[in-house]
């Protein structure tokens, strides 16, 4: 048997701020009308529910609004296959899908630096706005670095989080290296 590994293998990088691999993440997908299952995410998970936009967490789960039908579970990667067959056993009967989606995806943070440096160097890859107003803590932003699908949030203390899809990990670990290199601040913000 073969051990897990991330995209990019722990990498880490310092510059205007830290780009460092989040390590092996739990991630669940998860479909359905959200009005129907909604509840039953809540009680399984023990987390609750996201407002459209928005990322919740309580202890050691996150639960990411991602469209009007979909949900990311995000827990710790050795709790997913537990995880997966808790919501599969408790959504028996309702009309939703529930897949382990950790090995396609990788994650990185963004951390440290000047006041607002994180934000700074995903608005050099993204045409979302990486203002405080428009993009505060707790908001989950879909969008891109430069041409790769991504998600995006900041938590309360500047630090941010990013998915992308496994196959472009090294690529999207490459651009925000590049976005924070030393000296590259632009001072937007």
């Amino acid at each position: 048997m073969s051990n897990a590994v991330t995209a990019v293998n722990g990498a880490r990088f310092d510059g205007l701020v830290e780009v460092s691999d989040a390590g092996l993440q739990g991630m669940i997908t998860l479909r359905g009308d959200l009005a129907d299952i909604g509840q039953i995410v809540t009680d399984t998970t023990g987390t609750p529910m996201p407002d459209m936009l928005q990322i919740t967490r309580a202890g050691s789960v996150s639960i990411g609004w991602m469209s009007p039908d979909e949900l990311l579970v995000l827990c710790p990667y050795g709790d997913t296959d537990a995880l997966v067959a808790k919501l599969v056993e408790a959504l028996d009967g309702k009309h939703a899908l529930v897949v382990d989606v950790s090995e396609a995806r990788a994650m990185f943070r963004l951390s440290g630096g000047p006041a607002h440096a994180v934000r700074e160097v995903l608005a050099k890859l993204t045409p979302a706005d990486m203002s405080p107003d428009a993009c505060p803590a707790g908001l989950l932003r879909r969008t891109r670095l430069a041409q790769i699908p991504a998600a995006v949030w900041f938590d309360a203390d500047g630090a941010a989080s990013v998915i992308c899809f496994r196959s472009v990990g090294q690529y999207g670990f490459d651009l925000l290296k590049t976005a924070a290199a030393p000296g590259s601040g632009v001072g937007y913000f």
